[in-house]
């Protein structure tokens, strides 16, 4: 492979990006000032050993409350496991509520509900 390839790097552009990162500009603002790629400078910088600089990213010793969630209407609703849970009605509408029928035994829902929600193989064969 011939060394046809011209390198970005001058001594001149070297002296510029050396003066550059010593006036505290950005790896991209220097990138954008030198019309290379902010990789290339990275790899430069890195290569030139140059002094590294401090993250702008600044990390708080103070430990990060969590969001607190809205409470849903749905959260707020009283659930008792011995009332049907099935779904009536659209999540976002006030008007959504739960069946809240007795269940049947091991199972989520009433017998209605557990007849629309389990099926087996037998009563698919019958159809």
């Amino acid at each position: 492979m011939a060394d046809s390839a011209v390198s970005a790097w001058t001594e001149d552009r070297l002296s510029q990006l050396t003066q550059l990162w010593a006036d505290g500009l950005s790896i991209t603002q220097i990138g954008n000032e030198l019309g290379v790629s902010r990789n290339a400078v990275v790899g430069k910088v890195h290569r030139m050993g140059l002094p590294k600089r401090q993250s702008p990213i600044v990390r708080s010793d103070k430990p990060v409350e969590p969001k607190k969630r809205k409470v849903s209407p749905l959260a707020a609703q009283e659930w008792d496991r011995n009332k049907c849970s099935w779904p009536i009605g659209d999540p976002k509408s006030p008007d959504f509520k739960f069946c809240g029928d007795g269940v049947s035994p091991g199972r989520p829902y009433c017998s209605t509900h557990c007849a629309v929600a389990y099926t087996n193989m037998r009563d698919t064969k019958a159809a």
